[in-house]
């Protein structure tokens, strides 16, 4: 099923509301069980010769016995997340590492070093670090610890241990030779459907992305010109005696209706917006990860091969065959299983965002029909008084 969410059924007693029904989905792991809590907040510029950046506090707070404190306050720049990261996919490059915001989020929206721009990346981070904590692989990683808990100099020295020149040379050609390789011979029917999914679940989010951001685009210039539409109104009811009330209980109306646009407006560019974004940074993370599974199939392959072609050093080969097919199958295994984990997440944010949408137009559209239906009953009434008073004598 290639769909972005799977048809479900709801009881008829159940009443169908987006509320109700986003109440029927819960995680399986409730707050109760977690014992990692990350905040990410407080962000702070900081001006040099050199460059200008941003700094963000995070606080964790932890009842784990592998941490020597219950909680930790450090300030991390964005370059410091994109190290974390790295590190992650270093570790365990068959697993689904949650995607960082980019360099530049939802460009042309936003400027840089905007207030909304850094309030916009602070959530993003915020959520990168405590879907990592509610990992139940990555949040045991020992990076992870070191940049929650290392105060700036010990990360920066912690950095500099990481692989040298050469090693990571090393990885980059290695990676590329196995990228050029060609199709995998042996690729489990299980991940080719995986593949396929997500080629027409990238397809799909890459064009929600897009259209959510027209729409977005054109609330905004409805919204802008709205603005100047109710004052108008105001100003013109000043030169006519007669229908000055009128004029001005439609500028009242405009302003009203110009509010809820800009409530709605909100919804999207917080709700809709990130989520749809970071579901098209997703498919390319998981494009990567099945690559990556590939790779070490595809190093599998070929040592099979080099045996079966030599007649010489098959004690040799065949250990090493011996080591890459647990390889695979530990990718194997650690890939299927942040599978069903990722599509669960996914299903869960997904319809709890359209739900959300969907809630949020009801209220607008609610707000804005209950705004007119109050002005249109007004004037009917005055309208009643004014043909009763002609009627008399």
């Amino acid at each position: 099923d290639t769909s972005l969410t799977e048809v479900n059924s709801f009881s008829p007693s159940v009443p169908i509301s987006p509320s109700s029904m986003i109440n029927q989905y819960k995680f399986e792991d409730g707050p109760e069980l977690r014992d990692l809590f990350i905040t990410v907040d407080d962000p702070e510029s900081h001006i040099t010769a050199i460059e200008t950046f941003i700094t963000y506090r995070v606080v964790t707070k932890t009842t784990r016995g592998e941490f020597d404190s219950s909680e930790y306050e450090v300030r991390r720049r964005y370059q410091d997340f994109l190290w974390l990261k790295s590190k992650l996919e270093e570790a365990h490059p068959t697993l689904i590492i949650p995607p960082l915001p980019e360099k530049f989020i939802m460009r042309g929206m936003v400027e840089r070093f905007s207030d909304e721009f850094i309030e916009t990346r602070r959530k993003a981070l915020h959520k990168f670090l405590n879907r990592i904590a509610d990992h139940p692989t990555l949040t045991f990683n020992e990076d992870f610890k070191i940049f929650l808990t290392a105060q700036a100099w010990e990360l920066s020295s912690h950095k500099k241990q990481g692989p040298g020149l050469l090693s990571r040379m090393g990885q980059t050609v290695r990676a590329v030779a196995s990228s050029v390789r060609g199709a995998v011979k042996n690729r489990p029917e299980m991940f080719t459907e995986m593949n396929n999914y997500m080629e027409t679940f990238s397809q799909k989010v890459n064009l929600l992305d897009k259209i959510a951001h027209r729409i977005y685009k054109e609330e905004r210039d409805y919204f802008n010109e709205m603005k100047e539409y109710g004052p108008i109104h105001t100003l013109w009811s000043a030169s006519e005696e007669d229908i000055g009330d009128s004029l001005k209980g439609l500028a009242s109306c405009i302003d009203r209706c110009c509010r809820a646009t800009e409530k709605r407006m909100a919804g999207l560019s917080e709700h809709l917006l990130p989520i749809l974004h970071e579901y098209v940074l997703y498919s390319e993370i998981l494009m990567g990860v099945l690559k990556r599974r590939d790779q070490i199939q595809g190093e599998l392959d070929s040592k099979v091969d080099a045996l079966a072609n030599k007649k010489t050093e098959k004690d040799l080969f065949s250990e090493e065959i011996g080591k890459l097919e647990d390889k695979v199958e530990r990718a194997n295994n650690a890939l299927k299983a942040d599978w069903d984990r990722w599509k669960q997440n996914m299903q869960w944010d997904m319809r709890s965002t359209f739900m959300n949408v969907a809630e949020n137009n009801l209220r607008y559209y609610e707000e804005c029909l209950a705004t007119w239906e109050s002005f249109l009953a007004s004037q009917t009434v005055d309208l009643h008084v004014d043909e009763d008073s002609e009627d008399r004598p």
